[in-house]
């Protein structure tokens, strides 16, 4: 089958690129570049047979010009939760990005009957019931207190996060993009014809991820304590016990090779969670903690300072994906942190390589 990749040159897009044309796809994919550390990953993945192009998805005629394809992988975004709101990208630079830039994809697939599969996020779900989450401290790691999971605030268990969370504002300019391109994408899909599929991703971390605190928050934690760079605990009194769950992007290859073949379904039956779930769920001071045993001791600073955004546990149900596509996450996050700890200490200017310019 025929793939195109958007933000192929990222880490998840060239993660999911290499995966596929193992298995026998045809595979071609285009990136703008504007992440740093992007443009490492073109001769490796071109040397495999992987057709790489440059082309940015906000650029409609550079869109039009692409080749046809039977199904697109959209891994291309401004990940951080902060996007458009720290000063280093505008919220128009923002939106242009990640819905216009959707929108522009869609156009393409109207265009060639393709299939299009939208990387989603764990952002699309409501900061405010999050925030105000009661949450008790269990081996430094917050956990729903009990008194939390209520009928009161629907899908939201032991598990996780299920889809049925509230997704209404706010969920930061970085979330909205994303929910929007979610709509936009199933309304496209249902008007024009073509599959559509929305896969929320928890946190997606393994070896490549390039070293931001606000991107890849596993692949920075462990490339800074190895290198005794300063790293600090944020909000929640300063103690790291703020809580993610953890998947790494090559297990989503199953389940994209089985929504290629799909026969069409309910519009409820195209988005699910895909994450780690709370097997994989841990601290950042339980990452301290991995990081201490794997390479010796080093100083976290705490300030337990409240920032926008700070959530104290997320961690998604990935159960109506299992129903739905047989799927369980295949990497535990043990892992995971290793992967990114080899690949660390083979590449020592890595934090220095993906850092902003």
């Amino acid at each position: 089958m025929r793939i195109l990749i958007t933000g192929i040159c990222g880490f998840v897009g060239s993660t999911v690129a290499r995966a596929l044309h193992a298995a026998g796809h045809q595979v071609t994919g285009f990136d703008n570049y504007i992440r740093p550390g992007s443009e490492t990953n073109t001769a490796p993945l071109a040397k495999l047979g992987i057709k790489v192009l440059t082309a940015d998805l906000r650029d409609a005629a550079a869109m039009a010009a692409l080749p046809a394809a039977d199904f697109v992988v959209d891994a291309a975004a401004n990940p951080s939760v902060l996007a458009g709101v720290d000063g280093k990208t505008s919220s128009k630079e923002l939106v242009d990005h990640n819905l216009t830039g959707t929108i522009n994809v869609l156009e393409y697939c109207k265009a060639h009957r393709a299939g299009f599969i939208l990387l989603s996020t764990s952002r699309v779900y409501s900061i405010a019931p999050l925030a105000g989450l009661a949450v008790a401290a269990v081996d430094h790691a917050f956990r729903p207190s009990p008194q939390s999971l209520t009928p009161s605030v629907p899908g939201l268990s032991p598990a996780g996060l299920g889809e049925s969370f509230p997704t209404t504002a706010p969920i930061s300019l970085y979330g909205a993009t994303k929910l929007a391109s979610e709509a936009m994408a199933l309304e496209y899909g249902e008007t024009f014809g073509f599959p559509v599929f929305i896969n929320r991703c928890g946190v997606l971390a393994g070896a490549g991820q390039f070293g931001r605190a606000d991107q890849g928050i596993f692949a920075y934690w462990i490339n800074a304590w190895l290198r005794k760079r300063p790293l600090k605990y944020l909000g929640f009194g300063g103690l790291g016990h703020q809580v993610r769950d953890c998947l790494h992007p090559r297990d989503l290859v199953p389940v994209l090779e089985k929504q290629f073949k799909a026969p069409k379904l309910p519009v409820a039956d195209r988005l699910a969670n895909f994450s780690g779930g709370a097997a994989s769920a841990m601290s950042l001071r339980q990452l301290s903690d991995w990081c201490a045993a794997r390479f010796g001791p080093h100083t976290v600073a705490q300030d337990g300072t409240p920032r926008p955004f700070d959530i104290p546990w997320i961690v998604l149900d990935h159960a109506r994906a299992s129903a739905l596509w047989d799927w369980q996450p295949a990497t535990p996050t043990t892992a995971i942190l290793e992967e990114i700890a080899v690949h660390a200490e083979q590449h020592p200017g890595w934090l220095e390589l993906s850092a902003p310019r």
